[in-house]
């Protein structure tokens, strides 16, 4: 009996090793900015405990991180098929326009809270599922550069929503998408835990499903892809759809905290959330998923923020931390890429004349029985 419980315990912790060694093989990168979330904050805490560990200030972290979050989480889909998507922003705001205006036009027309909540958000996703497939239309069909299809759909949302509104701001939501912005649950805001749902769909969209595995391959290998015989138009045009739908949520998150609009609201968080999908493990040259690497990473830059603000670190250091880290994660990508590239290139490459040649495999018939 006790041999049968000492091998009993034995295997419960080969198996335990076995799967924290996985864990963290496939993990690495993820448990990196956990840990360094965890520093960031206890370094700030040390600093002032009174003002970094309050429950104001960490309220006011959760509140922060959805928005730019679920953006960072648009352009790391696009960063895996080997894209980029630059109209984010404007996709997020015309989303936002429209919820702010159905909301007065439904208050208007006498319809229920509910009705014109369900009616303004679906509007909203539609608008989001539209732009993003233009995106990819453009992308996949007129073989535009991403950076540069993209750029311009950012202009064309953009010049859309500023003559829609004349330019100016639209005020006011429904009372559930006040009590959406502004509540919380647990102490925690809804918004972070509707953020949380968002990255726990959109992983297991990309990496528990068909489409998942499509988008990196494509990422990964374009001509790869080519010879699986799916369509590769399609799966960008799919990747481009569900960024302007996660675009077009963290619009009815900035919508529902502010209850208000405008085409230039958020202008600097596009390059905020190109270095969150950066930091968060997103590969530019794509075939990549880093859907949680990119949710931490927004955590993690919004509590290096609030440290600096709480130390009165000038907002325009704060950009100069984010170019340095954009900067560094690039040229850390780049040289990663290009010796990979190397040490491909010589395990393809032939041996070189004079080289020793391995001996040839002998295989010796069997002698009949």
């Amino acid at each position: 009996m006790t041999d049968m419980k000492t091998s009993s315990t034995a295997g419960l912790r080969a198996r335990a090793t076995s799967l924290w060694q996985g864990a963290t093989r496939h993990h690495a990168y993820d448990l990196g900015l956990l840990a360094l979330a965890l520093v960031v904050a206890v370094v700030f805490t040390l600093i002032n405990p009174s003002v970094y560990a309050s429950q104001l200030n960490v309220e006011s972290i959760a509140f922060s991180v959805p928005e730019v979050g679920l953006m960072a989480l648009a352009i790391s889909i696009a960063m895996t098929v080997a894209g980029i998507d630059l109209s984010t922003v404007a996709v997020a705001n015309l989303s936002a326009l429209f919820i702010a205006w159905y909301s007065a036009v439904g208050e208007a027309a006498g319809q229920g809270p509910i009705v014109s909540t369900l009616i303004a958000v679906a509007g909203a996703l539609v608008i989001g599922a539209v732009a993003g497939a233009v995106n990819g239309f453009v992308i996949s069909r007129l073989k535009v550069a991403p950076i540069l299809a993209t750029l311009a759909t950012m202009q064309i949302y953009t010049g859309l929503a500023i003559a829609l509104t004349r330019g100016e701001a639209a005020y006011g939501v429904t009372a559930p998408l006040s009590e959406f912005g502004m509540g919380d649950l647990l102490g925690v805001p809804y918004v972070f835990w509707f953020f949380v749902l968002v990255v726990v769909v959109v992983w297991a969209i990309m990496t528990k499903t068909t489409f998942g595995l499509k988008a990196t391959l494509t990422g990964a290998s374009k001509v790869v892809s080519e010879f699986t015989g799916y369509s590769y138009s399609g799966v960008i045009v799919r990747a481009y759809v569900l960024t302007g739908v996660i675009s077009a949520l963290a619009g009815l998150v900035m919508v529902s905290r502010t209850a208000s609009a405008s085409a230039g609201y958020g202008s600097s968080y596009l390059m905020l959330a190109i270095t969150i999908a950066v930091l968060g493990g997103a590969n530019p040259f794509g075939g990549r998923v880093a859907i949680t690497g990119a949710a931490l990473a927004a955590v993690v830059l919004q509590l290096i923020s609030s440290g600096l603000n709480m130390v009165d670190v000038s907002a325009y250091i704060y950009q100069i931390v984010q170019g340095a880290i954009l900067a560094g994660v690039f040229v850390v990508t780049f040289e990663r890429q290009r010796l990979l590239q190397r040490l491909a290139r010589r395990r393809t490459a032939p041996p070189e004349p004079g080289a020793p040649q391995p001996a040839p495999s002998v295989v010796r018939e069997k002698e009949p029985a």
